[in-house]
């Protein structure tokens, strides 16, 4: 059977082209170029104010102009800090399945335990990597916090099948215990399982996961040299938040489960 790590590479050099962020253009003031100027001038329309004029933003650096004669000063607004788009999984405690650190350039042979899990299932493009799987573990955590359940791993993706165009995974998140009975509430697909176990390799990843194929080669001629057959299911365990492709923060475990 092929292991996913001649289809990881091709595929994960397709994030590269979407892991770049968008600009947007604010469009430039055009100094109007009338060599007098009018009597009286007039106010611009009001269906056409500027970004600025027609969403203002609050600042905390730089006083506004003073009240009027007869206007009272308004009281400074408290600094607040924006919300994520997307809130980051709070897994800063949390202990990742070997307690260990792994060191990136070397190879660790580690004991995985078996550990409950959150599991959800799914498929996705290659392209679509870091959304699909960011996307669930935030649904996971999500559920599991409303349910009062418990998590105490860091969140793990196990890539079950993979081909040119995309791949099949099960995204994880250790909990202290199944809950038995079943919480109401719980969205349908997502059941309890335990993670992966047994002997594994670990190979560390730290840097942009738009790189991550780099360390997949690294994997790949490890594998070839020393003539060791692993499983299909590859297993990528987050110390960090899966924030974007780009995130030079992100660190990541790689284990690759001998047969």
């Amino acid at each position: 059977m092929k292991t996913r790590l001649p289809t990881i590479a091709i595929g994960l050099v397709a994030t590269l082209a979407c892991g770049a962020s968008v600009l947007a253009q604010q469009p430039a003031q055009v100094p109007s170029q009338s060599p007098a100027p009018a009597p009286s001038p007039a106010a611009p329309p009001a269906s056409t104010p500027s970004p600025a004029q027609s969403t203002p933003l609050p600042t905390t650096t730089a006083p506004g102009p003073g009240p009027g004669t007869n206007q009272a000063p308004t009281p400074p607004a408290p600094d607040k800090a924006l919300p994520p788009s997307t809130p980051v999984p709070p897994t800063a405690g949390r202990v990742p399945l070997v307690a260990n650190p792994g060191d990136p350039s070397d190879v660790d042979e580690v004991t995985l335990p078996a550990k409950p899990a959150a599991i959800l299932s799914g498929t996705a493009k290659w392209d679509q990597a870091v959304p699909n799987l960011k996307d669930a573990i935030a649904k996971i955590e999500a559920a599991l916090a409303g349910a009062g359940v418990k998590a105490t791993g860091k969140p793990i993706s196990v890539f079950t099948r993979t081909d040119d165009d995309g791949f099949q995974y099960e995204v994880m998140v250790p909990v202290e215990a199944a809950p038995n009975p079943r919480p109401a509430g719980l969205p349908d697909d997502l059941r309890f399982g335990s993670t992966p176990s047994g002997k594994a390799l670990r190979f560390t990843h730290k840097g942009p996961y738009e790189g991550i194929d780099q360390t997949y080669e690294t994997v790949t001629a490890y594998l070839d040299a020393k003539g060791i057959l692993v499983q299909d299911a590859f297993v990528e365990e987050y110390l960090t938040a899966l924030n974007s492709p780009s995130d030079e923060a992100l660190e990541v475990n790689i284990y690759a489960l001998p047969k």
